[in-house]
Protein backbone atom coordinates (compact mmCIF):
# COMPACT_ATOMS: atom_id res chain seq x y z
CA UNK A 1 0.00 0.00 0.00
CA UNK A 2 2.84 2.49 1.06
CA UNK A 3 4.27 2.16 -2.82
CA UNK A 4 1.19 2.71 -4.02
CA UNK A 5 0.37 5.59 -2.43
CA UNK A 6 3.58 7.30 -3.24
CA UNK A 7 2.56 7.43 -6.94
CA UNK A 8 -1.41 8.47 -6.05
CA UNK A 9 -2.05 12.10 -6.32
CA UNK A 10 -5.45 13.36 -4.73
CA UNK A 11 -7.81 14.77 -7.54
CA UNK A 12 -9.57 18.45 -6.37
CA UNK A 13 -12.19 19.83 -8.37
CA UNK A 14 -9.91 21.96 -10.63
CA UNK A 15 -12.86 25.18 -9.59
CA UNK A 16 -11.57 25.28 -5.84
CA UNK A 17 -7.89 26.91 -7.22
CA UNK A 18 -6.89 28.90 -9.72
CA UNK A 19 -3.67 27.20 -10.16
CA UNK A 20 -2.92 23.74 -8.65
CA UNK A 21 -0.57 24.23 -5.83
CA UNK A 22 0.42 20.92 -6.76
CA UNK A 23 2.09 22.02 -9.88
CA UNK A 24 5.16 23.84 -8.24
CA UNK A 25 7.17 24.22 -5.49
CA UNK A 26 5.81 27.88 -4.05
CA UNK A 27 2.32 26.18 -4.52
CA UNK A 28 3.28 23.10 -2.08
CA UNK A 29 5.04 25.85 -0.01
CA UNK A 30 1.31 27.37 0.41
CA UNK A 31 -0.22 24.29 1.72
CA UNK A 32 2.53 22.97 3.69
CA UNK A 33 2.49 26.49 5.33
CA UNK A 34 -0.99 26.96 5.49
CA UNK A 35 -1.78 23.84 7.34
CA UNK A 36 1.07 24.79 9.93
CA UNK A 37 -0.41 28.30 10.31
CA UNK A 38 -4.23 27.35 10.66
CA UNK A 39 -3.29 24.85 13.05
CA UNK A 40 -0.87 27.62 15.04
CA UNK A 41 -3.72 30.58 14.99
CA UNK A 42 -7.16 29.33 13.76
CA UNK A 43 -9.04 29.79 10.45
CA UNK A 44 -10.94 33.66 11.68
CA UNK A 45 -7.06 35.05 12.30
CA UNK A 46 -5.26 32.97 9.25
CA UNK A 47 -4.84 35.48 6.31
CA UNK A 48 -2.58 35.38 3.19
CA UNK A 49 -0.50 38.44 4.34
CA UNK A 50 0.48 36.41 7.31
CA UNK A 51 0.74 33.52 4.71
CA UNK A 52 3.10 35.31 2.58
CA UNK A 53 4.93 36.81 5.45
CA UNK A 54 5.98 33.10 6.34
CA UNK A 55 7.04 32.39 3.07
CA UNK A 56 9.14 35.15 1.90
CA UNK A 57 6.39 35.54 -0.76
CA UNK A 58 4.47 38.33 -2.34
CA UNK A 59 1.15 38.23 -0.98
CA UNK A 60 -0.28 38.61 -4.49
CA UNK A 61 1.49 35.28 -5.50
CA UNK A 62 -0.96 33.67 -3.35
CA UNK A 63 -4.03 34.93 -4.78
CA UNK A 64 -2.21 33.52 -8.27
CA UNK A 65 -3.24 30.08 -6.41
CA UNK A 66 -6.52 29.97 -4.51
CA UNK A 67 -9.08 33.04 -4.76
CA UNK A 68 -9.20 33.63 -0.97
CA UNK A 69 -8.66 31.62 2.01
CA UNK A 70 -12.21 30.16 2.00
CA UNK A 71 -11.44 28.19 -1.23
CA UNK A 72 -8.24 27.57 0.34
CA UNK A 73 -9.82 25.38 3.22
CA UNK A 74 -12.39 23.72 0.81
CA UNK A 75 -8.98 22.74 -1.02
CA UNK A 76 -7.58 21.55 2.50
CA UNK A 77 -10.34 19.80 3.65
CA UNK A 78 -11.13 18.22 -0.41
CA UNK A 79 -7.25 17.07 -0.16
CA UNK A 80 -8.02 15.37 2.81
CA UNK A 81 -11.25 13.71 2.46
CA UNK A 82 -9.68 12.36 -0.56
CA UNK A 83 -6.69 11.16 1.17
CA UNK A 84 -9.05 9.19 3.25
CA UNK A 85 -10.56 7.74 0.64
CA UNK A 86 -7.91 6.02 -0.76
CA UNK A 87 -6.94 4.80 2.44
CA UNK A 88 -9.93 3.19 2.80
CA UNK A 89 -10.27 1.61 -0.75
CA UNK A 90 -7.04 0.40 -0.11
CA UNK A 91 -7.49 -1.08 3.07
CA UNK A 92 -10.53 -2.63 2.26
CA UNK A 93 -9.82 -4.03 -1.29
CA UNK A 94 -10.15 -7.53 -1.51
CA UNK A 95 -12.11 -7.95 1.71
CA UNK A 96 -14.94 -10.28 0.87
CA UNK A 97 -16.91 -11.24 4.33
CA UNK A 98 -18.94 -7.71 4.42
CA UNK A 99 -19.14 -7.28 7.66
CA UNK A 100 -15.11 -7.14 8.09
CA UNK A 101 -14.92 -5.00 4.74
CA UNK A 102 -17.47 -2.59 7.11
CA UNK A 103 -15.57 -3.25 10.31
CA UNK A 104 -12.01 -1.71 8.41
CA UNK A 105 -13.74 0.79 6.69
CA UNK A 106 -15.40 1.93 10.11
CA UNK A 107 -12.10 1.91 11.81
CA UNK A 108 -10.11 4.05 8.75
CA UNK A 109 -12.10 6.49 8.79
CA UNK A 110 -12.67 7.08 12.98
CA UNK A 111 -9.00 6.14 13.73
CA UNK A 112 -6.32 8.84 14.95
CA UNK A 113 -4.69 9.87 11.98
CA UNK A 114 -1.07 9.02 12.09
CA UNK A 115 1.72 11.20 9.91
CA UNK A 116 1.74 9.28 6.10
CA UNK A 117 5.13 9.68 4.50
CA UNK A 118 3.60 9.27 1.10
CA UNK A 119 3.30 13.05 0.73
CA UNK A 120 6.23 14.93 2.51
CA UNK A 121 4.73 18.78 2.18
CA UNK A 122 1.35 17.94 4.53
CA UNK A 123 1.52 16.98 7.95
CA UNK A 124 -1.57 14.53 7.90
CA UNK A 125 -1.76 14.45 12.05
CA UNK A 126 -2.13 18.19 11.67
CA UNK A 127 -4.54 18.71 8.61
CA UNK A 128 -7.16 16.12 10.78
CA UNK A 129 -6.51 18.48 14.07
CA UNK A 130 -7.84 21.36 11.28
CA UNK A 131 -10.60 19.32 9.73
CA UNK A 132 -12.42 18.77 12.88
CA UNK A 133 -11.87 22.17 14.26
CA UNK A 134 -12.13 23.78 10.70
CA UNK A 135 -14.22 21.91 8.46
CA UNK A 136 -17.94 23.12 9.18
CA UNK A 137 -16.34 26.83 8.24
CA UNK A 138 -16.16 25.39 4.79
CA UNK A 139 -20.03 24.73 4.26
CA UNK A 140 -21.56 26.78 6.63
CA UNK A 141 -22.59 29.89 4.47
CA UNK A 142 -24.88 31.12 2.09
CA UNK A 143 -23.11 29.89 -0.94
CA UNK A 144 -22.93 26.13 0.40
CA UNK A 145 -25.99 25.56 -2.39
CA UNK A 146 -23.93 26.98 -5.13
CA UNK A 147 -20.75 25.66 -4.21
CA UNK A 148 -21.67 21.79 -4.11
CA UNK A 149 -23.92 22.22 -6.88
CA UNK A 150 -20.27 23.07 -8.88
CA UNK A 151 -18.66 19.82 -7.03
CA UNK A 152 -16.70 21.34 -4.36
CA UNK A 153 -17.63 18.61 -1.66
CA UNK A 154 -17.52 15.91 -4.21
CA UNK A 155 -15.29 14.03 -2.60
CA UNK A 156 -16.67 14.25 0.59
CA UNK A 157 -19.94 12.99 -0.98
CA UNK A 158 -18.44 10.35 -2.57
CA UNK A 159 -16.67 8.89 0.08
CA UNK A 160 -19.66 9.04 2.17
CA UNK A 161 -21.50 6.84 -0.23
CA UNK A 162 -18.98 4.25 -0.24
CA UNK A 163 -19.79 3.85 3.15
CA UNK A 164 -23.20 3.83 2.53
CA UNK A 165 -22.73 1.24 -0.18
CA UNK A 166 -20.78 -1.00 2.13
CA UNK A 167 -23.51 -0.90 4.80
CA UNK A 168 -26.49 -1.96 2.29
CA UNK A 169 -24.43 -4.23 0.68
CA UNK A 170 -24.53 -6.06 5.12
CA UNK A 171 -27.60 -5.06 5.91
CA UNK A 172 -29.76 -4.75 2.56
CA UNK A 173 -33.14 -3.87 4.68
CA UNK A 174 -31.75 -0.98 7.23
CA UNK A 175 -33.56 1.90 5.91
CA UNK A 176 -31.05 4.72 6.80
CA UNK A 177 -27.93 3.67 4.88
CA UNK A 178 -26.89 7.33 3.94
CA UNK A 179 -27.78 9.08 7.66
CA UNK A 180 -25.32 6.17 9.18
CA UNK A 181 -22.53 6.61 6.95
CA UNK A 182 -23.01 10.49 7.16
CA UNK A 183 -23.23 10.34 10.89
CA UNK A 184 -20.24 8.18 11.15
CA UNK A 185 -18.38 10.30 8.87
CA UNK A 186 -19.59 13.73 10.60
CA UNK A 187 -19.75 12.33 14.04
CA UNK A 188 -16.17 10.96 14.23
CA UNK A 189 -15.27 14.58 13.90
CA UNK A 190 -17.84 16.15 16.73
CA UNK A 191 -16.56 13.30 19.00
CA UNK A 192 -12.76 14.11 18.44
CA UNK A 193 -13.51 17.54 18.88
CA UNK A 194 -16.21 17.16 22.57
CA UNK A 195 -13.31 14.71 23.19
CA UNK A 196 -10.95 17.93 23.53
CA UNK A 197 -13.05 20.65 24.08
CA UNK A 198 -16.08 19.53 25.92
CA UNK A 199 -15.51 16.13 27.29
CA UNK A 200 -18.06 15.76 29.62
CA UNK A 201 -20.47 15.92 26.93
CA UNK A 202 -19.14 12.42 25.27
CA UNK A 203 -18.25 8.87 26.74
CA UNK A 204 -15.18 8.65 24.56
CA UNK A 205 -11.75 9.33 26.34
CA UNK A 206 -8.05 7.75 26.71
CA UNK A 207 -9.64 4.76 27.33
CA UNK A 208 -12.53 4.51 24.81
CA UNK A 209 -12.14 5.74 21.16
CA UNK A 210 -14.57 6.99 18.99
CA UNK A 211 -13.28 4.23 16.40
CA UNK A 212 -15.06 2.34 19.20
CA UNK A 213 -18.45 4.24 19.89
CA UNK A 214 -18.99 4.19 16.00
CA UNK A 215 -18.54 0.18 15.26
CA UNK A 216 -20.84 -0.49 18.47
CA UNK A 217 -23.48 2.17 16.92
CA UNK A 218 -23.39 0.52 13.63
CA UNK A 219 -23.06 -3.18 14.11
CA UNK A 220 -26.02 -2.69 16.71
CA UNK A 221 -28.03 -1.15 13.82
CA UNK A 222 -27.18 -3.45 11.02
CA UNK A 223 -28.77 -7.06 11.12
CA UNK A 224 -27.19 -8.56 8.42
CA UNK A 225 -28.97 -11.84 6.87
CA UNK A 226 -26.75 -15.26 7.97
CA UNK A 227 -25.52 -15.40 4.85
CA UNK A 228 -24.86 -12.36 4.35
Amino acid sequence: MERLMHTIRIGINDKIYVKDPESSDLGKRIIEQSILMIDEMGFESFTFRKLGERIKSNESSIYRYFENKHKLLLYLASWYWGWLEYKMVFATNGIMDKREKLRRAIEILTQTVEQDVSFSHIDEVLLNKIVINEYSKSYLTKEVDRENKDGYFIIYKRLVNRLHEMIVALDGDYPYPSSLASTILEGSLHQYFLKEHFPVLTDCNDVTTPTEYFMDLAFRALKPKVNG
